[in-house]
């Protein structure tokens, strides 16, 4: 069965665009990416998945239940994490949790105990007296406490230091290997690289690329870095141009031998020939729609 599958979906905020005809499968079990830049739409997709908001077009299923019809058995077995999380003034991180739990009706306090400390969380502490990270620590447990079939995390590393990253990312693989789908929205793309199986990138409302993070991390341009003096003006395949102190670094995706050629006319004191990382790749995806050849 697919986690996620959506058909054509579409939202309109009145003429402003949110996500236009969102053709994305998701099977059980997976650990999926979606990436974009803000704006792009990935807030919008999550919300209308869990039913927050209604669709304007298209249709969309949750393990085979339909996201309008069917919203709240959807919920019951989905642990959201929203990009920002906000809670009831006054209360306690340990009544935050049990109320989470509560909601569910669900007994939580081995699972949420466990996690809490993994995470380092103060349950004793007031919400209101929580720095940003440790506010995103609690929204965590929320989302991880009742063992939901399907994680849907939303820019969910923001505010976390790098040694809660990696215990945050350690947690979720071992739920991926229990058997949860994690559907993981983020622009870290190193997050992306090092998690997921699949990612699907998404572009001014439009996916323009779903497929292996393998795959689409594979690109014929090489990173030149050249210290020292050379014309490039009458180069061809060369973009993203970045003047150094002493030279100059470019994405070259032309013939190599007609690049060597065009160095040894100038005078080079260094130079390099690397793999783009995967952060200019997809940088690409986003500029240019997709053409990294």
């Amino acid at each position: 069965m697919d986690a996620v599958k959506t058909t054509n979906l579409t939202k309109f905020y009145g003429k402003a665009r949110g996500i236009i005809d969102l053709n994305l499968t998701v099977p059980e079990g997976e650990f999926f990416g979606f990436i974009g830049p803000n704006g792009a739409g990935k807030s919008t997709t999550i919300r209308t998945l869990l039913g927050l908001i209604r669709p304007t077009g298209g249709s969309a299923e949750v393990f085979g239940m339909d996201i309008v019809r069917e919203k709240k058995a959807i919920q019951s077995c989905i642990g959201y994490l929203p990009s920002e999380a906000v809670f009831y003034s006054g209360m306690r991180v340990r009544d935050v949790l049990k109320l989470s739990a509560d909601l569910r009706k669900t007994d939580c306090r081995a699972e949420a105990g466990q996690l809490c400390e993994r995470l380092q969380l103060d349950t004793t502490r007031k919400v209101d007296e929580l720095s940003f990270g440790n506010r995103k620590k609690v929204a965590i447990v929320c989302a991880l406490q009742h063992k939901p079939k399907l994680l849907v995390l939303d820019e969910p590393t923001s505010g976390l230091d790098p040694l809660m990253q990696r215990e945050f990312f350690s947690i979720l693989r071992e739920r991926n290997q229990a058997g949860a789908t994690i559907f993981l929205s983020s622009h870290v793309l190193s997050e992306i690289q090092r998690n997921c199986q699949r990612a699907a990138i998404i572009r001014e409302g439009r996916m323009i690329a779903c497929d292996s993070v393998e795959a689409l991390s594979k690109t014929s341009a090489k990173r030149v870095t050249v210290h020292g003096e050379v014309d490039l003006n009458q180069l061809s395949g060369i973009r993203d141009r970045q003047v150094l102190e002493d030279g100059i670094s470019f994405l070259y995706s032309g013939e190599m031998d007609v690049l060597v050629r065009q160095l040894a006319a100038g005078h080079i004191a260094d130079l390099s020939v690397a793999e783009p990382d995967l952060e200019e790749i997809f940088l690409h995806y986003y500029t240019d729609g997709g053409d990294t050849k």
